[in-house]
């Protein structure tokens, strides 16, 4: 998990799919409405509901949605979320990165408290953690695209600081700023495959092995927090053996 978070294509096909399905339009939808009431309803003038849309699209959400979505934004309609960072530790001394976006600051603290501290972990200052990942860009791509090195060449000629690439597909990785940059330069480049995602992530720095009894009590730590309703993203930096990952997936 040096890179993406391989853990969450574990959780996706061990989750119930309707579920699942429920809490990434959900979070999707939240982050339309957020992007609309910060900067309006126009994609083109507003980077951060242009991309919120562009990765609602790729995971197929309904065009009603997002209208809706949008909707409830510019009317005013919306809550009123606050975006907070909490940062804490799980079993095995692996650094966990939460994003949320609350209604209820107090809700969301003492809820991702209590799922920190019940399930071997424990919540920590900020900053405790996050000196040890990287705040980047990165774009998703399925495998199809192509081969690794005509990705590669593709993301270098973009801008782009660094390509992963396994059985999940390419992660094309960018300095935060380039972003928006990098993947309006990919845009068009690999025929009608457009980018499974495009976002902001922690990326880890380093990593923390962990296997057996801490891998099974870390997992259900980060499935725990990523059920919570104010959690938007949840990034670890555990390193998992291939024979672990195939146990946990089969699990």
């Amino acid at each position: 998990m040096a890179g993406h978070s391989k853990w969450a294509n574990i959780q996706h096909r061990k989750g119930a799919q309707d579920k699942k399905r429920a809490v990434l339009f959900s979070r999707l939808s939240k982050e339309i409405t957020i992007a609309s009431k910060m900067g309006g309803l126009d994609p083109d003038g507003n980077p951060r509901l242009r991309l919120a849309i562009q990765n609602a699209r790729a995971q197929s959400m309904p065009k009603d949605n997002i209208k809706r979505a949008v909707d409830k934004g510019v009317g005013g309609s919306g809550d009123e979320y606050i975006e907070i960072r909490y940062e804490g530790f799980g079993p095995g001394g692996v650094g966990i990165i939460v994003e949320a976006s609350t209604d209820n600051k107090n809700r969301a603290a003492g809820e991702i408290r209590t799922t920190f501290s019940k399930n071997g972990g424990n919540l920590g200052e900020t900053g405790s953690v996050s000196f040890g990942f990287e705040n980047v860009g990165e774009i998703q791509f399925v495998p199809e695209v192509g081969d690794e090195e005509t990705v590669m060449d593709a993301a270098i000629e973009a801008g782009a600081s660094d390509v992963e690439t396994d059985t999940d597909g390419h992660f094309i990785y960018t300095e935060r700023e380039a972003l928006m940059e990098v993947a309006s330069a990919l845009e068009g480049q690999f025929g009608e495959h457009e980018a499974k995602s495009t976002k902001l992530i922690w990326k880890p720095t380093n990593t923390v092995p962990v296997a057996g009894e801490e891998a099974d009590k870390l997992m259900r730590l980060l499935d725990l927090l990523d059920e919570l309703d104010d959690v938007q993203n949840v990034y670890d930096n555990s390193e998992l053996s291939d024979e672990e990952m195939a146990r946990l997936s089969e699990a």
